[in-house]
């Protein structure tokens, strides 16, 4: 495995960045602006090289298709997160209540990378059920990395607990006058309406883990 460039390595660097704080990759733009690379042509030439090394694959179909692959060549500290249970993105699933989702229980682990998770504390993984977070490169049988909040701004990814219903589903969350709207992201769906005293944020989505057949 040849060592990156120092571009290369940027790149790399702040598309981890970029996932752990929005939850969802970034635009060839967004990496232009970030790493201050001079045209997005360069952009494009790097995450080509980064995409033969096996550091991500690009889905030029899908926008912000740029996928960070679940072991990145050369990374060595690891962090292990619970996976902690199942969410819904598609109709809420149905679960006893919140202390379902118990850390301490876990019965299995994911290993994900330190750069992954920056330092963060409280995380989770759960898996996803359903899809309507495909626009968002989220889908059946992924497993999202999580760290628990009780608030997120809007239009972030959370695990949200309905509590009349007693049901989990995964969606972006937007505060509007007298109502939360929960919006998948499939543009197939329709959005979640909900009153604000129905909902409990159970976490944020700060990554992504595709499950590749």
């Amino acid at each position: 495995m040849k060592v990156l460039s120092i571009k290369q390595q940027c790149i790399i660097d702040f598309i981890h960045r970029f996932l752990g704080d929005r939850g969802y990759p970034p635009t060839v733009r967004d990496i232009l602006s970030g790493c201050g690379i001079s045209s997005t042509s360069v952009v494009a030439y790097n995450l080509a090289i980064l995409e033969k090394k096996g550091y991500l694959s690009r889905h030029p179909e899908i926008s912000r298709g740029i996928e960070l692959l679940t072991r990145t060549p050369g990374s060595s500290s690891r962090v292990q997160v619970p996976i902690i249970g199942q969410i819904a993105a598609g109709e809420a699933i149905p679960v006893p209540t919140p202390d379902t989702w118990d850390v301490t229980a876990a019965a299995d682990t994911l290993e994900v990378t330190e750069d992954l998770t920056r330092g963060k504390g409280g995380l989770y993984a759960l898996k996803v059920k359903g899809l309507s977070m495909v626009d968002a490169l989220i889908n059946d049988g992924d497993i999202v990395l999580m760290q628990h909040v009780s608030v997120v701004e809007n239009g972030e990814m959370a695990a949200v607990w309905l509590k009349s219903e007693k049901e989990a589903t995964l969606k972006k969350v937007y505060v509007e006058p007298g109502r939360i709207r929960l919006q998948p992201a499939n543009s197939q769906m329709q959005p979640i309406y909900v009153e604000p005293d129905n909902v409990e944020i159970q976490g944020r989505v700060i990554a992504v883990i595709r499950q590749v057949a």
